[in-house]
């Protein structure tokens, strides 16, 4: 389930494809009042991340605001099983590994006690085509 507010904000962000500084605060303050809650709030705006232009501190935000969800909201905390990583790695790849993308694996790693090999597996790949594509370039 997702609040009315959040879901008003992706629509609204979705049509004008810019996050502000201002737009950021708000989602961490009112509108997520610090938190996300559910998947479907981390899938929600995983796909906002893919099509807008935003402000700088969208990324470190969008960040902290899923490592937290994956991290410390899921139970066990401080431990990313097989289902929550297999189930993140595929969202992050759906456009291959931004640099958000790989912020959120990387925040992931750095906070968990655990991480199953799913997310481990993306972090290598992500690092694979970074490597490929400096070669090429």
């Amino acid at each position: 389930m997702m609040k009315d507010q959040l879901r008003d904000f992706i629509d609204r962000i979705s049509e004008s494809r810019q996050v502000s500084d201002e737009d950021v605060t708000m989602l961490q303050g009112e509108i997520l009042e610090g938190s996300i809650r559910s998947r479907l709030e981390v899938e929600s705006l995983l796909a906002l991340d893919r099509i807008v232009d935003a402000a700088e501190s969208w990324g470190p935000t969008l960040t902290k605001l899923v490592v937290d969800f994956v991290v410390w909201n899921r139970a066990p905390q401080g431990v990313v099983s097989n289902d929550d990583a297999f189930w993140l790695a595929t969202l992050l790849e759906v456009s291959g590994p931004s640099p958000n993308a790989m912020n959120i694996a990387y925040g992931i790693l750095d906070e968990a006690g655990y991480v199953d090999v799913a997310l481990l597996d993306f972090i290598m790949r992500g690092r694979q085509q970074a490597r490929l594509s400096q070669i090429a370039a």
